[in-house]
């Protein structure tokens, strides 16, 4: 087992999740507003070159939250534009997450079954 690579993906996914979290506590940032900065940041950071070399390095920690999910539309936008010009930036973010997206879906409406969801008051 390569521990290091264990230890840079908690290191970096770690270290988004807190800053997330210290958003939340120290700012009036809601979680829907964190989520879009996350994304976005991952859009910008991927189409700059930025966050690539991140995910080679870190593997997970940097895919699996937010703002690789926004690095994958970045990714899958540049190359589609590569191969169908201008509207493979409309398609090619969404063909790129379209296993995610799909898993998400299919999830969330398992555990929507399974669930018993109580009103806060």
């Amino acid at each position: 087992m390569d521990w290091l690579l264990y230890g840079k993906v908690f290191l970096v996914g770690g270290l988004l999740c807190a800053l997330g979290q210290l958003g939340l506590s120290l700012t009036r940032l809601t979680t829907a507003r964190i989520l879009v900065i996350y994304v976005t940041a991952g859009v910008i950071l991927g189409a700059l070159g930025l966050y690539g070399p991140l995910v080679d390095w870190a593997g997970a920690g940097a895919t699996v939250p937010l703002t690789g999910f926004g690095y994958a539309l970045s990714q899958g936008a540049k190359k589609a534009v590569g191969e169908q010009g201008l509207l493979g930036a409309f398609t090619g973010g969404v063909t790129a997450t379209a296993g995610g997206i799909a898993a998400a879906i299919l999830f969330g409406y398992l555990f929507a079954l399974l669930a018993r969801p109580k009103t806060k008051m």
